[in-house]
């Protein structure tokens, strides 16, 4: 019951109504939202005294707020739900995640559905609605590289690698700054090297790319002088880019693909090595580690008209020990490599010269105005969390999962007199600060009978694929596997190299 009053010509009159239930609700909810401001208030003056000045909102506090409703919705009705407009995303995103596909394969949100459910991708050489059957004589397939070896990491890390991302993140072209670079990123990058010490990236300026290898023809076009001001110019000749054979084959591609009059592609390094003090301008690729033999590698040519790119996506502590942090004047970096994730096509790039990074991010921005915003909060998430433990974590998982796989490779090859490997050799790591064996992303197989021409078709027979030695610029009695996959893909290639030696133990019933 509540009582009401009126002055009417200085005497009061008391009248008594009945609350309505609109009425009611009207005045709980604005006790509610008053009760809300003044708890947020409240908690974050005490976290600001109680813990640095860092306000911090835990999971109970979350889920407090996410129990919060209010009807009057800013988008012209209909219930806002203040923070578990996230809740139904993750609990879809967990229920998919959940799907074991019989540990052969994953299912996906985007991925392949059944009855509109999500069903199981499987891995090469298995099948079924839960990737439970194996195809016996399947192929082993080492071609690809995939780096799907750290699958098994961040599975084991799921609440601390998840992404949640609203509908309107990040909607417009560029940052606040105006530019298209995540400026807590580029932080988190640079003391991810400062870390690792693999890169010394002070003085240099930072560029992002959709993957390493926009970053790669970024590079090329940067290096490259002005086009001529008139096609009478005939004084003008392109820039020769070279590359030490075995070399990563893009290379070749991204110079040859825009079939530019400011470079040409010029083929095998050793060709100009005596030439490059007095003919020409040169950029050369120098892979370090190397794709694919994996090694570590230096530049050959020398002189004032040599300029050098660095591709370092594989100068990480799980696949080669850190001698000492590179530091060239243009190196180029990628996510694929580091943390596995390929799909997000994020790379980076430092550039020592103005010019050549001017001249690099006007292609960037002119090609794709930049990376995804989408990948790099992903990458700004990822290695946040890789950075919280020295980054410890990741490569020591790792180091230790391609150390055995190399081990176990070069155990069944030890036993051929058909076959042989690259040697590599241990090395003094100044990340793990001990000496470490050799952890390589790749096996540089070579056939080594006279009559093994064709390494691809000896393999191809015994089930296994591998990448031609002529796709990196070699003669074919070398091939490259893969030893980045999952798992399931390194244990099948093991066990057809086990098949495959095991011939060689056993007579020729055709010499019989």
């Amino acid at each position: 019951m509540h009582y009401n009053y009126t002055v009417i010509n200085q005497k009061v009159l008391f009248s008594i109504y009945e609350p309505t239930v609109d009425m009611i609700n009207n005045t709980m909810q604005i006790l509610m939202i008053s009760a809300v401001l003044v708890f947020s208030i409240a908690l974050n003056i005490y976290l600001i005294f109680n813990r640095g000045g860092t306000a911090t909102i835990t999971t109970n506090q979350l889920n407090y707020y996410g129990s919060i409703h209010s009807s009057s919705s800013r988008d012209g009705g209909g219930e806002v739900n203040l923070i578990s407009w996230s809740r139904a995303a993750a609990e879809e995103a967990e229920a998919v995640a959940m799907i074991q596909c019989s540990g052969h394969g994953r299912a996906y949100l985007d991925g392949l559905s059944m009855r509109g459910e999500a069903a199981c991708v499987c891995n090469s050489c298995y099948g079924g609605q839960d990737c439970s059957v194996f195809t016996p004589d399947c192929a082993a397939d080492a071609n690809s590289g995939n780096p799907l070896f750290l699958e098994p990491y961040w599975m084991n890390h799921a609440a601390t690698s998840a992404v949640v991302v609203s509908g309107w993140n990040r909607m417009g072209y560029a940052y606040e700054d105006g530019s298209n670079i995540s400026k807590e990123l580029e932080k988190i990058i640079r003391r991810l090297h400062a870390v690792v010490g693999n890169a010394n990236t002070s003085g240099k300026y930072i560029l992002f790319g959709t993957g390493a290898t926009q970053l790669l023809n970024a590079a090329i076009i940067g290096l490259s002088p002005p086009p001529p001001h008139s096609d009478r110019d005939h004084s003008f000749s392109p820039v020769s880019v070279v590359a030490s054979a075995p070399f990563y084959q893009v290379y070749k591609q991204l110079t040859d693909i825009y079939n530019s009059l400011n470079f040409k592609w010029q083929g095998d390094t050793s060709t100009w090595k005596n030439k490059s003090d007095s003919f020409g301008n040169f950029i050369e690729f120098v892979t370090s580690p190397n794709n694919p033999d994996c090694q570590l590698k230096e530049p050959i040519l020398r002189g004032p008209y040599v300029k050098t790119i660095y591709d370092h996506a594989y100068y990480w502590p799980h696949f080669t020990a850190i001698p000492s942090p590179a530091d060239s004047d243009l190196m180029i970096f990628t996510m694929s490599k580091l943390t596995g994730h390929a799909g997000s096509r994020f790379g980076w790039a430092f550039a020592k010269d103005e010019a050549v990074y001017k001249r690099m991010s006007s292609y960037l921005s002119i090609n794709s105005m930049g990376a995804s915003r989408d990948a790099q909060l992903r990458a700004f998430e990822l290695l946040k969390m890789v950075v919280k433990d020295k980054a410890r974590g990741l490569f020591e998982f790792g180091y230790k999962t391609m150390r055995e796989r190399w081990e176990m490779l070069n155990k069944s090859l030890s036993k051929s007199k058909r076959f042989s490997l690259q040697k590599l050799e241990p090395r003094y790591c100044t990340f793990f600060k001990e000496v470490t064996g050799p952890s390589p992303a790749y096996a540089w197989l070579k056939c080594e009978r006279e009559e093994d021409h064709d390494c691809y078709a000896v393999l191809r027979a015994a089930r296994i694929i591998s990448r031609k030695g002529s796709v990196f610029s070699v003669e074919d009695r070398y091939v490259r596997l893969s030893l980045i996959k999952n798992q399931d893909d390194f244990d099948l290639l093991l066990h057809r190299i086990n098949e495959l030696v095991s011939q060689e133990e056993q007579p020729d019933l055709k010499t019989i």
